[in-house]
């Protein structure tokens, strides 16, 4: 959906050895590690018209990968919609909640964008769910093949037994 609009994912070409934990959720890395992300990310910035954040580490704030040298790089009229506001935010100007006016960059930091939405949020949701059930119910009979990697994520028990390592150890 975002490549559909012209718009792309950044990519940032770092060494991240062990930014994953063993749930597969995201681990804080160090301060080399975010200057050299931080670096990279300014050049990729420049010029773009919006920026939309997401990083997130369970637990603790949100790193920051856009200063305020940053911001001040972007467009007149650039947006950043940073989705990690309530963590603390991944712009350094983020402040959650609140619509940052700053040299022409404007900065919206929502805590809870679905409530913002409720109706487009639930018509998403329902698609999601029905797409889900499609995938794993064939002429009404649920098969859950453990090879599709959505079938197989979602899979917390069988037969009374855990299978999902993120949930508990397998039994």
């Amino acid at each position: 959906q975002v490549e559909s609009v012209g718009a792309r994912f950044a990519s940032l070409e770092i060494e991240s050895e062990g930014a994953q934990d063993e749930r597969g959720y995201a681990r804080e890395l160090g301060e080399d590690f975010y200057a050299k992300q931080r670096e990279l990310m300014s050049g990729l910035v420049k010029g773009v018209d919006i920026v939309i954040t997401t990083a997130l580490i369970p637990g603790k704030p949100a790193p920051r990968l856009l200063s305020t040298r940053m911001v001040e790089g972007l467009n007149s009229g650039a947006v950043i919609v940073d989705l990690a506001a309530g963590s603390g935010g991944n712009c350094e100007l983020t402040r959650p909640d609140e619509t940052v006016h700053h040299r022409g960059v404007t900065i919206v930091g929502p805590t809870n964008l679905p409530a913002s939405v409720p109706y487009h949020a639930s018509q998403m949701y329902g698609r999601n769910i029905m797409a889900f059930f499609e995938n794993i119910v064939r002429d009404g009979v649920v098969h859950v093949d453990r090879e599709d990697p959505i079938s197989r994520e979602t899979l917390v028990a069988v037969g009374g037994r855990i299978v999902h390592s993120r949930v508990g150890s397998p039994t």
